[in-house]
């Protein structure tokens, strides 16, 4: 069964890295182009302003046009390598929005393959909410859902060298995405929430209520 998904993703994928490297080498090509024109633009700055006082007005406006002719071509560049960018990240999230729904269709067959066989070792649910390992939204948030990190535990280096999906929420006093043990703030009101043992010199879960040092801190004033 997991053959079939894994198959079915590789056979999709199997062109990406081809698309992805041609339209890097297009961006760059598009770069490369840009920068001579800003080059020459430059230069053709640099001579008219030593220039502009014995030219005539007519050969002033000739330079001018020339150099915001050159500027348009640089700003049409840049636009169509943005555009490029554009479209090879849509093309990597397309595979990506594929992989996630592939293993969801996988973790469903999973669980009624398990059910029929009867076995009663639950599968790991992200909903199952718990006070240290992956963040879950506090209750008295006005309820609202959030959008609760993956489960996976890579390492913080791992992590911080992977790319940033800005779509992917943060947490901790780091501001990075989640991963490894997490503890959450027991003040309902905490800014912060959630915070991952390392950031907070934890490296077990602590025995009772745990705040934060800010919400500490808060307590003590009061």
């Amino acid at each position: 069964m997991s053959s079939m998904y894994l198959e079915r993703y590789l056979e999709g994928v199997e062109s990406l890295p081809l698309e992805v490297q041609r339209n890097f080498t297009l961006m760059r090509e598009l770069d490369e182009r840009k920068e001579n024109i800003v080059g020459e633009i430059n230069g053709l700055s640099t001579k008219y302003v030593g220039d502009v006082k014995t030219l005539s007005p007519s050969q002033r406006n000739k330079k001018l046009t020339e150099i915001q002719d050159l500027y348009a071509k640089a700003r049409e560049l840049a636009d169509d390598k943005v555009q490029l960018a554009a479209k090879t990240y849509e093309l990597v999230d397309k595979h990506i929005r594929r992989l996630d729904a592939d293993l969801t269709d996988f973790e469903v067959e999973l669980r009624k393959k398990e059910a029929e066989q009867g076995d009663s070792v639950p599968v790991k649910s992200e909903a199952t909410p718990k006070k240290t390992g992956e963040p879950q939204r506090k209750r008295n948030k006005n309820s609202q859902s959030s959008d609760t990190p993956s489960i996976g535990v890579p390492s913080a280096a791992e992590v911080l060298d992977m790319p940033v999906d800005p779509n992917e929420p943060t947490y901790c006093v780091c501001h990075q995405v989640s991963y490894g043990e997490m503890i959450g703030c027991d003040n309902p009101d905490c800014p912060v929430e959630w915070f991952h043992f390392a950031c907070v010199g934890l490296s077990s879960k602590p025995k009772g209520k745990w705040y934060c040092a800010r919400c500490s801190q808060d307590r003590k004033k009061k």
